[in-house]
């Protein structure tokens, strides 16, 4: 989908298409923006149906933002400014100050995502599911799928998904995943970019190897100190001299990627590897001096995660933590326990255990809980409250400098 969350903003504040927006910071909160505009512009009264008549400079601006709230995502006209999602704010600020600041509206996001998606299966039932903006599609035997090397196909998704919702997409057609994924972005937004086997070197290879979606900075860092900064570099190098310096199963995918190959198929249904909850501080807090704010915190983010294991039917067994400090640098911790769990306080507790193996000493920016290693709660063989560490776990831990919370 084409910058999702904006897109979906647009169908509600049009007046602000093409300029540049930013999306972070808190929940929307409707009635208040209608409260104010009746108060700072009494020429008319104000109801929740004028959204779409509310002037452009009403809108509070990026420049005016004070906190440490993050991007969730810009448009396109405030990307070229250099501003991206998981950009602090006040940094984005700095760049792009005129860009309009809307709150996330997470609750309309996951309507009309679940809407673009029905749209999708009505038409090409092999769907994978990944995130709420984006899936793959295998059309191989969908009726009529081939024509147009898949044009025809692509260009009835995008007026299917437009007509229900209003929203545009782009769409990459290709033999795999790989490929698929990186013509995606090829032509945005609201366009269709199709790559043959014999696309590969002429679209493909002059592009940063960075592209390829699984290669992250540090590797793309690596691959660049050997010289390599393109995907036909690295399709030009050995696949034993690419598994001698990344490792034997890394070093083969990057050969294969680099040559198109993927044999990985659409997957319909798949289970969750983990799920978390976190939540960053407007201002940095101290393990000491802010114990008491940083344990309902914390109890907060144990109960969440509880909630959506519960909601979902899931337990887990492995709980963690993850900390951002002051100069953003991440920890993160975990335990494993003998019986799956979903319970707050187990949750709680064990990830109380992990905060003894980090440094609380530094002032925290961030908190996270997350709970992996899941399966479906009528799959677990023993009640959920039989829970304990496992034999072979740390009982005693060590204790660093501050008090645990």
């Amino acid at each position: 989908m084409d910058a999702f969350y904006a897109s979906v903003e647009w169908l509600r504040y049009p007046q602000l298409k093409g300029l540049p927006v930013v999306i972070g910071g808190g929940r929307r909160k409707e009635d208040a923006l209608i409260e104010r505009l009746n108060v700072e512009r009494p020429e008319r009264v104000w109801t929740a149906d004028d959204l779409a008549e509310i002037p452009v400079d009403f809108f509070p601006l990026l420049r005016d933002y004070v906190g440490r709230g993050v991007i969730t995502t810009a448009t396109y006209a405030a990307r070229e400014f250099g501003v991206g999602s998981a950009m602090g704010m006040m940094k984005a600020a700095k760049l792009c100050p005129q860009a309009i600041l809307l709150p996330v509206d997470f609750e309309q996001y996951r309507h009309y995502s679940r809407v673009f998606k029905a749209v999708i299966l009505e038409i090409a039932p092999v769907m994978e599911n990944r995130g709420i903006d984006e899936v793959y599609i295998d059309f191989t035997h969908v009726p009529g799928g081939q024509r147009e090397g898949g044009r025809v196909l692509a260009r009835l998704i995008q007026k299917s998904i437009f007509d229900a919702t209003g929203l545009t997409c782009s769409v990459g057609v290709a033999p795999n995943k790989l490929l698929a994924k990186m013509a995606s972005e090829f032509d945005k937004p609201n366009g269709i970019s199709v790559v043959q086997p014999d696309d590969l070197q002429a679209l493909i290879w002059p592009l940063p190897a960075r592209k390829i979606n699984g290669i992250g900075p540090k590797a793309d860092a690596k691959l660049q100190a050997q010289g390599i900064h393109t995907i036909g570099e690295l399709a030009a190098r050995e696949r034993l001299w690419l598994m001698q310096r990344f490792g034997k199963s890394y070093g083969a995918w990057l050969h294969d990627a680099a040559w198109g190959r993927d044999d990985r198929p659409v997957v319909t249904e798949s289970e969750p590897v983990s799920m978390s909850r976190e939540t960053t501080f407007d201002r940095d807090l101290h393990a000491v001096h802010d114990r008491a704010t940083l344990s309902t915190i914390f109890t907060r983010l144990a109960e969440q995660v509880a909630l959506d294991l519960q909601r979902k039917g899931y337990a887990g067994k492995t709980i963690g933590i993850k900390l951002r400090y002051g100069d953003f640098k991440i920890a993160t911790r975990d335990q494993t326990i003998d019986w799956p769990t979903n319970d707050a306080t187990q949750i709680r507790r064990v990830a109380g255990l992990c905060l003894k193996r980090v440094d609380l000493s530094r002032r925290l920016r961030l908190l996270g809980v997350r709970v992996g290693s899941l399966s479906k709660i009528e799959q677990t063989s023993k009640p959920l409250s039989e829970t304990g560490m496992k034999e072979n776990s740390a009982m005693h831990l060590e204790a660093t400098t501050g008090k645990l919370f």
